[in-house]
C-alpha cells in the first residue's frame, strides 16, 4: 500500500468497471453490433449508415463533453433530434423494441467471469456498498441486459451507472465525483477497479484509489499511467477481502 493511500478498513465502497472488468466482451464488436442491431428499428426513418455514425459520433461527443447541466441522456436526444429528427417518444419506442426483439445477437459476445461473482459477494460480505461504474453511454436496459448475462444481476448495487443518471462519462473527474455523492462518502472510503488505464484510473483525478485489473488491459496511455494497486482477478479476490471492517462473528454457537 502507498503511503498515500488511506488504511484499507477504512473503505466503504467499491466502484467496478463492467467490461473487462466483471465480464468479457470486445467492445470493438459489441458496439458495432449493438449500432446495427438498434438502427433496424428505425430503419423507415433514417438509413442506417447515417443512423450509426450519427450515434458514434455522439458517444465520442458524450467521453469528451464537460457541460454537466444535463443527463447524457437528454444530449444523446438532443443529436438524434437534430441530425436525424427522430423525436424522443419514437426514440423510446425504438429502443423498447430493440430490447424485446434484438438483444440475442449481442447476448453471444459477453462472456461471464466465475470469479467475478466471487469477488462480488466477498464485497457484501464485508459490508461494502458496490456500485457499477460503467461509463454511462448506454441506457439502462443495455448495461442490467450485460449484468444478466455476466450472472450479476441479483445483487444490491448501491448504483448502475447509465446515460440516465449521469451527466458525465469517464474520464471525466465529475463523474466519479457525482458518484462519490450518491453514495454519500468521500475519496478515501473508496476504491475504483477498472482495466482501462486512461478511463478507469481517472477515478485518481477526484482523490480515489484504483486497482487496475490488468487480465484484459486496456492501455491507452501507453505505459505512462499510475495506479494504487494492480493485479489479475485473482489478486482482485484477495484485495477486496482486505477491504472494509471484517464482519463480525455469528453468536448462538459453540460452547
Amino acid at each position: 500500500m502507498s503511503m498515500e493511500n488511506p488504511p484499507l478498513e477504512q473503505v466503504r465502497a467499491v466502484l467496478f468497471d463492467l467490461d473487462g472488468t466483471l465480464l468479457g466482451v470486445e467492445m470493438s464488436k459489441f458496439i458495432p453490433a449493438y449500432l446495427e442491431g438498434l438502427s433496424g428499428h428505425f430503419a423507415d426513418q433514417v438509413d442506417r449508415r447515417a443512423f450509426a455514425r450519427v450515434l458514434t459520433a455522439t458517444t465520442f461527443a458524450l467521453l469528451r463533453s464537460d457541460d454537466g447541466s444535463r443527463s447524457n441522456q437528454e444530449m444523446l436526444l438532443e443529436a438524434v433530434g437534430l441530425h436525424l429528427g427522430i423525436g424522443r417518444a419514437k426514440w423510446e419506442q425504438g429502443l423498447a423494441a430493440f430490447f424485446r426483439e434484438g438483444l440475442e445477437d449481442l447476448e453471444k459476445l459477453i462472456t461471464s467471469l466465475p470469479l467475478a461473482r466471487e469477488i462480488l459477494e466477498r464485497c457484501f460480505s464485508r459490508n461494502l456498498q458496490v456500485v457499477v461504474a460503467t461509463n454511462p453511454v448506454f441506457p439502462k436496459p443495455l448495461v442490467d441486459a450485460r449484468l444478466q448475462w455476466g450472472n450479476l444481476h441479483d445483487f444490491p448495487f448501491a448504483l448502475v451507472t447509465s446515460y440516465e443518471n449521469c451527466r458525465y462519462c469517464k474520464p471525466h473527474p465529475g463523474y466519479f465525483q457525482d458518484i462519490l455523492q450518491s453514495v454519500g462518502l468521500q475519496p478515501g472510503q473508496c476504491v475504483m477497479v477498472g482495466n482501462d488505464t486512461e478511463h478507469d484510473l481517472a477515478a485518481r483525478q477526484a482523490g480515489i484509489p484504483t486497482f487496475l485489473v490488468d487480465t484484459w488491459l486496456v492501455d491507452r496511455q501507453q505505459g505512462s499511467f499510475t495506479t494504487d494497486y494492480r493485479g489479475g482477478h485473482e489478486d482482485l479476490l484477495e484485495f477486496v477481502g482486505r477491504l472494509g471492517q471484517d464482519p463480525p462473528p455469528i453468536s448462538g454457537f459453540g460452547p
